[in-house]
């Protein structure tokens, strides 16, 4: 016997006892919190411009937009001809400031074993005192020089900071780059957030409770925490609400908008098993086992929660579900013949 019931087709099948042969559990109502739910977008928690440090022609650049590079990896590198010969005559100027120090230092010991004898006057005493003194500050200049000089060399070779993914190149193989210069642009999957707009009348329930979730497709990601800013937004009337997910959650990509649901209070849900519904094109059904009766029912669905997934019409609690859809199929099929 066919007939069409409200939803859409029902099939029903008489048999002996349908719950014989299909297994079937009850649909049921579970204490669960109420949602409220609006539009966030993703971003990443750390993202980063590198900038020039000095000044070269780009001679290597071994990514591009999209790869995902290796914290402390090379990202890019300059010619650092300039660089080499800065430092070698800082290297130069340390040794000639070195030997000028040796020098300085020995006639002021000779001069200060001749003071005691008092074979020299005082004057040329302090004297050799001051040129070793400032023997010592030369070469502790030339100290400074040779480190800048090779912090300057080390700037030729630009790292990553974290691992990441390149969101951006900014310069090409072979341009002449200055300090300050955009390089590349990059930012990190592992820890994403999204920023929420939650209505001015809503925030303070938000704020008190404390709970959100992030929905992505099937997925339900629960917030690690939430940080809220104190300042409306006087043009919408909204507060802006930071929801900080944790570590590599889902398939996320900064930019995207996605479903967060705020908890505001506690209502009832209608589940049944997610491997229970049957879903045909854009129709979603359940097949409902009745004493002797198998009938196919069409039902609207709403959020998945774990292995459960929630009826929003088309069901009563209570009422049996049969669990292997396939089962049913071909046993409603058998019963038909």
């Amino acid at each position: 016997m066919r007939s069409i019931l409200g939803l859409g087709m029902v099939f029903i099948a008489s048999a002996a006892l349908a719950a014989d042969h299909v297994e079937s559990v009850a649909a049921s109502l579970e204490d669960a919190a109420r949602e409220r739910i609006w539009d966030g977008r993703v971003e990443a928690v750390n993202r980063a411009t590198i900038s020039a440090q000095t000044s070269g022609r780009i001679a290597e650049l071994p990514f591009d937009v999209n790869d995902f590079v290796d914290a402390g990896a090379v990202v890019m590198r300059f010619t650092d001809t300039e660089q080499q010969a800065a430092l070698a005559s800082a290297l130069a100027a340390l040794e000639e400031a070195n030997a000028r120090l040796a020098e300085a230092s020995q006639e002021f010991e000779r001069f200060s074993t001749m003071i005691e004898n008092q074979t020299i006057s005082q004057a040329r005493f302090d004297q050799s005192k001051a040129n070793r003194d400032a023997a010592q500050a030369r070469v502790n200049a030339a100290q400074s020089g040779v480190a800048a000089a090779r912090e300057q060399l080390e700037y030729t070779v630009v790292r990553a900071p974290y691992a990441g993914i390149v969101a951006e190149r900014h310069v090409e193989l072979g341009e002449l780059v200055r300090p300050g210069q955009p390089l590349i642009s990059g930012l990190s999957l592992q820890q994403l957030r999204i920023n929420v707009d939650v209505p001015q009348s809503m925030f303070d329930t938000v704020r008190k409770i404390g709970k959100a979730f992030a929905y992505v497709g099937d997925e339900r990601i629960v917030a690690e925490s939430i940080t809220y800013f104190p300042v409306a937004d006087s043009a919408a009337n909204t507060f802006r609400v930071r929801v900080n997910l944790p570590d590599g959650a889902g398939p996320l990509y900064p930019g995207m908008f996605i479903k967060v649901g705020f908890v505001v209070g506690e209502t009832k849900r209608l589940l049944v098993p997610a491997d229970a519904v049957a879903r045909r094109s854009e129709l979603s059904a359940v097949y409902v086992v009745d004493g002797e009766r198998v009938t196919l029912r069409q039902v609207r669905v709403g959020r998945r929660y774990g292995d459960q997934v929630e009826i929003l019409a088309g069901l009563a609690e209570g009422e049996q579900v049969a669990t292997n859809p396939v089962d049913a199929a071909i046993y409603l099929k058998e019963s038909r013949q």
